[in-house]
């Protein structure tokens, strides 16, 4: 018998996937469980919690975990509790009349990029309030019909775990994530294969691997480069938040902007609106621009298209914030795209300066959605004059002008009992006025006014309006 070469040494490798088992009349959950609607759904975290007290509390609650571990005995047990299999068919029908509303078509529909989200603690893909904003901003805009998709990453290892010393110091503890055990599901393409991506990196490419996190109605959409067709250098490129040197921070933010918006034309998905939050995902705007000129616009054209459907929220005050990069290093990944656009390099880099004609300034991931967007709502940062370079897009009064950005959220976890809001939206309102003191000491009042999906800031010191549309406009 004759062997052929190929097949002698060659391991073949096939993914199993092993999951346990649940009764036909408790399935159910198991759809649940997989749909973060059960975090601000109190009946549903009580139901988990029911099911095995214990066990629930040494899953951490994870309602997926606990499903998997569940023993033979117990489930035997549930299934003849007359009253706990009344509140499974009860919990189970609000989940399917929740999900069956369909997304309102009156407003503009929003992509939604960040580079971290607070959904609950069972997913490690946060570290602190930016990520709890953005997590509350997928809720409700599940919660308001907002027809809504976000993107981010599925991290390995997640933000670090701390722990003291015994002399009082900070250890940060990694731990990997096993990701059969979470709430989410792998992202399949056309033939049912497991979805993955090639992002471009200058002259080769990464690859990454899609998992969706269902949020009530809205999926988020995260990317993951631990996979065996990536190099070793690669692969970390999602291992942890906020992880690694410059370079890597850069490669995290080619993956987030410009490989987010490949995934959304793989999935084919197209918005009205596509909201930076931050200036990690700043590059989105960057493929947007390629994609308008490969389809045959002029530069300018395409320009003029990214700024109309572009949002970018800001919320860190502090210049340790936002992301500089050095121009070798930004050019050793982005050196193809003045071509791509058909601008000059300092035309290209300048974007994402305060002073383009300044070339000892650093490329900053914060100026240059400012250039590409529209609206930019922001928590009290102070933006200079020449960061705003958009006619019409701000009344500025000397040399800064102070933005507020009103964001909607759903009620905290833990109140109240019946999953109702705890917070509204102070756009519920058709307007209102709020005093502020500027850093100069000067005292000045902005009437919000909800007008056509828009907020206008009125100053009735100038007279003046600034349109901005913002996140609020979910509520």
């Amino acid at each position: 018998m004759k062997i052929k070469a190929d097949y002698a040494n060659a391991p073949q490798w096939k993914v199993l996937t092993v999951k346990a088992t649940l009764p036909e009349e408790l399935k159910c959950l198991d759809e649940i469980a997989h749909n973060m609607w059960w975090v601000w759904n109190y009946e549903a975290r009580d139901l988990f919690r029911d099911l095995d007290a214990e066990l629930y509390h040494d899953v951490k609650h994870n309602p997926v975990m606990l499903l998997e571990q569940l023993t033979y005995a117990r489930k035997e047990e549930i299934l003849k509790d007359k009253g706990l299999m009344k509140r499974v068919k009860n919990v189970y029908g609000e989940f399917k009349k929740y999900m069956d509303v369909k997304p309102d078509s009156s407003r503009p529909s929003v992509a939604y990029f960040c580079m971290e989200y607070g959904i609950h603690s069972a997913l490690k893909i946060y570290s602190g309030g930016l990520g709890m904003l953005a997590g509350d901003y997928v809720k409700e805009a599940s919660d308001s019909n907002v027809d809504m998709c976000a993107v981010g990453f599925l991290y390995r290892f997640g933000y670090f775990t701390q722990s003291l010393s015994m002399d009082g110091q900070q250890i940060a503890n990694y731990e990997a994530q096993n990701f059969g055990s979470l709430p989410i599901e792998r992202q399949l393409d056309e033939e049912g294969n497991p979805l993955v991506i090639d992002v471009p990196y200058n002259n080769y490419h990464v690859y990454a691997s899609v998992w969706r996190v269902n949020v009530g109605r809205v999926k988020l959409y995260l990317l993951d480069t631990d996979n065996e067709q990536n190099s070793e250098y690669d692969k970390p490129i999602t291992h942890s938040l906020y992880g690694g040197d410059w370079e890597n921070r850069l490669k995290q933010e080619i993956l987030l902007g410009i490989g987010g918006m490949l995934l959304l034309k793989r999935l084919g998905i197209k918005k009205d609106i596509y909201h930076c939050n931050e200036g990690h995902a700043a590059l989105c705007n960057l493929q947007r621009l390629c994609d308008y000129i490969d389809e045959g616009l002029t530069f300018n054209e395409a320009m003029e298209l990214v700024r109309a459907s572009s949002l970018y929220t800001v919320h860190t005050p502090v210049p340790a914030g936002h992301d500089y990069f050095d121009e070798g290093l930004f050019g050793k990944y982005m050196g193809g795209y003045p071509q791509k656009l058909g601008i000059s390099w300092d035309e290209f880099i300048g974007m994402g300066r305060t002073n383009p004609d300044d070339h000892s300034e650093k490329f900053c991931m914060s100026t240059t959605p400012v250039r590409k967007s529209m609206a930019c709502p922001c928590f009290m940062v102070k933006f200079p004059k020449r960061c705003l370079p958009i006619s019409g897009q701000a009344t500025i009064q000397k040399k800064t002008t102070w933005v507020t950005s009103l964001t909607a959220y759903t009620s905290p976890h833990g109140l109240p009992l019946n999953g109702v809001r705890y917070m509204t939206s102070i756009l519920t309102r058709t307007s209102s006025t709020t005093s502020r003191t500027s850093p100069s000491g000067t005292a000045s009042t902005i009437v919000l006014t909800k007008k056509y999906g828009l907020l206008a800031w009125r100053s009735r010191k100038t007279s003046s309006t600034m349109l901005r549309y913002s996140s609020t406009t979910l509520g």
